[in-house]
């Protein structure tokens, strides 16, 4: 699984729903017994082709941040029995944000019938709102759910009427199976938790299904896997609308681990299963405090004492990402909040961050977001105008 990298290195294709041969899915149509209806993309947010793994990409579309003078709103789908983990990721992550003093979202919790939800625990929850909710938001996410296989037509005719209208739509875990019974995703690529993947492909074959990334965003649609994913889900929302110094540092209040890159974004990002290793930890915050630095994989073998070909092998099954990968993952985003929250000419952004010269910084830079990094400033710069 492939991401921007040294010149050796390629970034994952983005396409628009096609085959592995490289020709277009013949999307099929659904049966009349259960509607589709795919939302219009709006007018500021373009429609982004899906990555899949392992394929080199050409530049995205560039990208608008989350322009607002109100907080950003979202609504949370809870469908019984929902998930209370997955219910609780988006108000414990998002309602940390602060931009400027103020709060970056709403967080507004809804059910079809407003009172005690049961959830997958066998607690109740109460919940105090109704799908008309969906009407005040501008992100919708759907937890996930033990009644993935039989969800309730309300929320279905709620989430069709959201896309309709140009919404944001998310989902964490089997939440994506209410989507895709809505028929959001029809010719689209999503995920969900991998125990689920091929029970999801066989119901929706129209869907493209990745069972082995965190998140996956298909034009204004977002799915992620289970669990764990569901924050990753939620930092990346959080850079998508207020860029990577924001969501870093809601990571760190969160005591979570930063932005992984994890699917399509309205910024190309590349999927990543969940690190699953521990080995190499040091060596990888060891490297972090030397982005400034040339790092070549004997220094990375040598700090985890360990041969080249061993660091290589172990590296990229802890993470999924080659050494120099990941290296470059990091060193952009860096750059990102550098170019977010200093002045520093672009050229010494691009040294402090390890990333060389101006123009290798503008061409990475433009590879994963598609600004240069002089747009990227204005858009989602930190700093007061002068």
């Amino acid at each position: 699984m492939a991401t921007a990298g040294s010149e050796a290195t390629h970034e994952p294709h983005a396409v628009n729903a096609v085959n592995a041969a490289g020709q277009p899915h013949a999307t099929k149509k659904r049966p009349h017994a259960r509607r589709t209806a795919q939302g219009p993309t709006a007018p500021d947010a373009p429609r982004t082709p899906p990555v899949p793994a392992g394929r080199p990409v050409p530049p995205p579309a560039a990208a608008e941040p989350f322009i607002c003078p109100r907080p950003h709103r979202v609504a949370v789908i809870a469908s019984e029995p929902v998930s209370l983990f997955n219910l609780a990721l988006p108000e414990m992550l998002l309602l940390k944000v602060e931009v400027d003093g103020r709060p970056g979202y709403e967080v507004e919790l809804c059910t079809p019938d407003p009172g005690p939800v049961a959830t997958s625990g066998g607690a109740d929850v109460v919940i105090r709102s109704g799908l008309d909710a969906l009407d005040r938001a501008d992100t919708v996410i759907v937890a996930g759910t033990g009644a993935a296989e039989d969800p309730d037509p309300r929320v279905l005719e709620a989430l069709r009427a959201a896309a309709t209208a140009g919404k944001r739509i998310a989902s964490i875990c089997t939440g994506a199976f209410l989507l895709a019974e809505a028929g959001l995703l029809d010719g689209l690529h999503a995920t969900t938790y991998w125990a689920y993947t091929r029970q999801f492909a066989e119901k929706y074959p129209d869907v493209v299904i990745q069972p082995d990334v965190l998140y996956v965003q298909d034009g204004r649609m977002l799915t992620s896997s289970g669990y764990a994913a569901g924050i990753d889900l939620c930092l990346h929302l959080v850079r998508t609308d207020y860029g990577a110094a924001v969501a870093n540092a809601v990571a760190r209040l969160a005591l979570v681990a930063p932005v992984r890159p994890g699917g399509q974004a309205q910024f190309t990002d590349t999927p990543l299963p969940a690190e699953t290793g521990t080995s190499f930890a040091e060596t990888r915050a060891w490297a972090m405090t030397r982005l400034d630095r040339p790092l070549t994989l004997t220094d990375l073998a040598r700090h985890a004492a360990v041969s080249v070909r061993t660091l290589t092998r172990r590296f990229h099954a802890e993470t999924g990402l080659s050494p120099l990968q990941w290296l470059l993952h990091q060193r952009l985003e860096r750059a990102r909040e550098l170019l977010e929250t200093t002045t520093l000419p672009v050229d010494q952004v691009a040294r402090a961050s390890g990333l060389g010269t101006a123009d290798s910084l503008r061409q990475h830079l433009l590879r994963r977001v598609g600004l240069t990094p002089s747009d990227y400033r204005a858009a989602f710069t930190r700093l007061p105008v002068a």
